[in-house]
């Protein structure tokens, strides 16, 4: 076990501790003082009790070595445990609003003592700092499951504060207001259970790869090795929060040799897994650095493509003259809709300035910044 496997597996056993403590806690003063809000809060903690369970099993899952039928690995594991935290989050809410809103048709205010108060402010300091504290160590260790226990532990703190402002109104004016605060809470807690949702169930799905790792790996790639002229068409593709396979293309010159390229794409390889755990398949482009008439039809070829708005970049530029062929790829916007159409655009202006040519145009989606 690596050490952020560890660090996710001792944070989420506290997790467990505190949430059992507290609902067995909880439980007690809410049946002493006869009152449903509290007790629901406490079947709540067992609910997070869970989750941490749930996180505990997903990371052991996700590290489980590739197989034959899995040979990415299990680490998209870790997603869906991050799902079904949520999804337990939803549900709990709407357990609460329903409970809430059968306390408003029926009020039955409850009989709360200074040990029931003691218990309920002493549970949302806990709930607070357990959250806080969750969250940055899901932050830190890169865990969606984390993440979402401890902004789930955040909204109990939340929902627990709602039992002590019902609890006060109650021993004031012997007006029963939970139902009301319930409602309102459990509508915020199914809301940002549905957001939590969205993260882990775009990952699995295939969400764009942040800018800033995109670049970062293209930067790397052309500030660290001098025969790499561009890095063009990266693709990534994620297998969990500490794994990525991908592709990168890039543009070298035509004067290096099979043995060359072969040792550049190791050692970029390497790097790059080093700095981003992303294993790269490294494509070559060929770049003529002799003939200047070849240099100036690359250019034209680039200013003619990009001078079409959707047109977001034109790379892998390659021109046989002898065979009058020109291929290169260029990267469409998703939001042109009409892509055939383009490349015809292109082509027509190309060959308006050589007729005779066989111009192929390799159309790229937009994956990565």
């Amino acid at each position: 076990m690596n050490e952020r496997e560890k660090q996710i597996t001792r944070v989420s056993l506290i997790g467990i501790g505190a949430n059992v403590l507290l609902a067995a806690v909880k439980a007690a003063a809410g049946l002493l003082a006869g009152s449903v809000a509290v007790v629901l809060d406490a079947v709540n903690n067992l609910s997070d009790a869970l989750s941490s369970v749930i996180t505990v099993i997903g990371v052991r899952l996700a590290r489980r070595a590739p197989d034959k039928k899995h040979p990415f690995g299990h680490g998209r594991i870790e997603y869906i445990s991050a799902v079904i935290i949520a999804a337990i989050l939803v549900a709990t809410g709407v357990v609460s609003l329903i409970e809430s809103v059968g306390k408003i048709r029926a009020p039955e205010p409850a009989d709360y003592t200074v040990y029931t108060l003691i218990v309920i402010i002493t549970a949302i300091i806990v709930k607070l700092l357990l959250g806080r504290f969750v969250k940055a160590k899901g932050e830190r260790y890169a865990s969606d499951a984390l993440i979402a226990s401890g902004k789930d532990a955040s909204f109990d703190a939340i929902l627990t504060a709602s039992t002590l402002v019902g609890a006060a109104v109650t021993m004031l004016w012997r007006v029963s207001v939970d139902g009301i605060l319930g409602v309102i809470i459990s509508i915020f807690i199914i809301r940002s259970g549905i957001e939590l949702l969205l993260h882990p169930l775009d990952r699995i799905l295939g969400v764009r790869e942040d800018s800033e790792t995109t670049r970062g790996i293209k930067a790397l790639i052309r500030d660290s090795f001098p025969e790499v002229e561009g890095a063009y068409d990266l693709v990534l593709h994620n297998y969990g929060p500490s794994y990525a396979i991908g592709s990168v293309h890039i543009e070298v010159p035509d004067v290096l040799t099979a043995r060359d390229i072969h040792v550049l794409s190791e050692k970029i390889q390497h790097t790059v897994f080093a700095k981003y755990s992303v294993f790269l398949t490294i494509g070559i482009y060929a770049v003529d650095t002799v003939d200047e008439e070849l240099a100036e039809m690359r250019r034209i070829v680039r200013d003619t493509a990009e001078a079409h708005t959707s047109v977001l970049g034109v790379h892998g530029i390659f021109i046989d003259k002898t065979a009058r062929k020109v291929s290169f790829d260029i990267v469409v916007d998703f939001s042109e809709r009409d892509r055939a159409a383009l490349s015809a655009a292109i082509e027509k202006d190309l060959l308006a300035l050589w007729p005779g040519y066989n111009v192929h145009i390799n159309l790229d989606s937009d994956f990565t910044d």
